[in-house]
C-alpha cells in the first residue's frame, strides 16, 4: 500500500482504504456470470453503480471488482459504512470540517470523499444515510461540489461513487426516508446480487476457496470435504449468506486442524446442528434418521409459517383499526391510545415505550418488531441496547 493510503488508513474509524489486490467474484451460476459481464461493461466508466442485496452476500467484493477494473484502479477506494458512524456527526465525516466549526473540532479535518479524491468511494449501506445528508451527497453527484461543515467555500473532488445497500430504496422513498431525486441519480446502473440459498452451485467453488485461503493463512494442510458433506452445505439455507458460508469453513478446517470434513461435521458446525435441505432436486443420500429430522425440521417451519402469517394478519386488523380510530376521533395514537393518557412522557420514553410493547406483542421477535415499527433490525438492536430493554 502507499504511503498516501497508509496515511489516510491511520486517520479512518469507520472506514477502511482498500489496496488494488485481487477480488475475484467467485462462483458458476448463471446470476454471477451475469454480474461479471455487467462489472466488466461499467468498470471502465465513471458511471455510478448501485449494488444491492442482502447483508453478507458479498456487495462490497463487487464494488472492489469494479474499482480495480476501472482507470482508478492506482488511487485508493475509501470503503464507509454510512450505518456505522452516528448521524450527529456523519456530515464531518463525509464532507470534513474547518477548525472551530464545533465544539471538539481543534483542527481542519478532511472528509472521506476528500481522501478519495481520484479514486473511488464505497458507501455501504446507503440506505441509513440521514435526509440532510442525502442533500450534500447529491450535489457532489451532480456537480462533484461540497462544503466542508463551517465553511462557506464549495470544494470539487473527482470521486467515482459506489453504494450498496440492503433496503429496498423504493420503500424507502414511499415512507419519506429516502429521497427520490438521489435514488434516481444512484441506481445509473444497479447490480443486485442474489442470496446464497439461490445459486447453491457457487457454493462448492466457496468452500475451497475459503478452505484454500485459511489453510494458507493458518499453516495448516487441507484433506478436502466429502461429497455427502458439500450436498448438506449446499443444501442449507445460509441466512448469512456468503459470510456465513466463509465463517463455518474456516472454524471447521482451524478446529478439525485441516483433516477432510465429513457429513457429522456439517451437523456440529451449522447453527441448527442438521443441514436443512430445500433444494430437493439436490442428490443428498440420507440415512433414515436424517430423513426423520428433516420432516420434523420442515413441519417445524411450516407451523412458524403459519404463526407469523396469523400473527401478520392479526396485526394488520389492529393497525386498520387503530387508523380509523384516528381518522374518526383525530387524536387517537397510532396505538390506539389517547395521548392525554400519558401527558409527561418525553419523546425519549414514548420512543423505548413502544419499542418494549412492540417487543412484547410479538414475544421478542425482534424482526417482526422492526417491520412493525418501521425501522432497520440494526436500528432496532441499537434502540434496545440504548434503552436497556435486552
Amino acid at each position: 500500500m502507499s504511503s498516501r493510503a497508509n496515511e489516510i488508513t491511520g486517520g479512518l474509524r469507520t472506514a477502511d482504504v482498500l489496496p488494488a489486490e485481487t477480488a475475484p467474484l467467485l462462483g458458476s451460476s448463471e446470476s454471477m456470470r451475469r454480474i461479471r459481464e455487467v462489472v466488466e461493461q461499467v468498470a471502465p466508466t465513471d458511471i455510478t453503480v448501485l449494488i444491492t442485496g442482502e447483508s453478507g452476500t458479498g456487495k462490497e467484493i463487487v464494488a472492489k471488482a469494479i474499482h480495480q477494473g476501472s482507470r482508478r484502479s492506482r488511487k485508493p477506494m475509501v470503503s464507509v459504512n454510512c450505518g456505522a458512524i452516528p448521524e450527529g456527526i456523519i456530515e464531518s465525516e463525509l464532507f470534513g470540517h474547518e477548525r472551530g466549526s464545533f465544539t471538539g473540532a481543534s483542527e481542519l479535518r478532511k472528509g472521506y470523499f476528500e481522501l478519495a479524491d481520484g479514486g473511488t468511494i464505497f458507501l455501504d449501506e446507503i440506505g441509513e444515510l440521514p435526509m440532510a445528508a442525502q442533500v450534500k451527497f447529491l450535489r457532489i453527484l451532480e456537480n462533484g461540489e461540497f462544503l466542508r461543515v463551517g465553511s462557506s467555500l464549495p470544494r470539487k473532488v473527482n470521486v467515482r461513487v459506489l453504494a450498496a445497500t440492503n433496503k429496498d430504496l423504493e420503500v424507502e422513498t414511499r415512507h419519506g426516508r429516502f429521497r427520490q431525486d438521489l435514488l434516481f441519480r444512484l441506481r445509473s446502473v444497479t447490480i443486485m446480487v442474489p442470496p446464497l440459498r439461490e445459486r447453491p452451485e457457487d457454493i462448492p467453488t466457496f468452500v475451497e476457496s475459503f478452505a484454500a485461503e485459511t489453510a494458507r493463512k493458518h499453516g495448516l494442510e487441507y484433506h478436502g470435504i466429502s461429497d455427502a458433506a458439500m450436498e448438506a452445505l449446499m443444501g442449507y439455507r445460509w441466512p448469512g449468506n456468503v459470510r456465513e458460508l466463509r465463517n463455518v469453513v474456516e472454524s471447521m478446517l482451524v478446529l478439525e486442524g485441516g483433516r477432510r470434513i465429513d457429513l457429522d461435521d456439517i451437523r456440529r458446525y451449522l447453527p441448527d446442528g442438521e443441514p436443512v435441505v430445500e433444494n430437493r432436486h439436490l442428490p443428498v443420500p440420507v440415512s433414515r434418521s436424517v430423513e426423520e429430522a428433516e420432516r420434523e425440521l420442515i413441519l417445524r417451519a411450516l407451523l412458524d409459517i403459519k404463526g407469523n402469517i396469523m400473527e401478520l394478519r392479526s396485526l394488520v386488523e389492529q393497525q386498520t383499526q387503530s387508523m380509523e380510530a384516528v381518522v374518526r376521533a383525530g387524536e387517537t395514537s397510532v396505538l390506539g391510545r389517547d395521548p392525554a393518557e400519558e401527558p409527561n412522557l418525553s419523546l425519549q420514553e414514548m420512543e423505548r415505550k413502544l419499542i418494549a410493547e412492540a417487543l412484547e406483542r410479538h414475544h421478542g421477535n425482534r424482526r417482526v418488531a422492526a417491520r412493525v415499527l418501521n425501522i432497520s433490525e440494526r436500528t432496532l438492536y441499537r434502540k434496545i441496547k440504548e434503552y436497556g430493554l435486552g
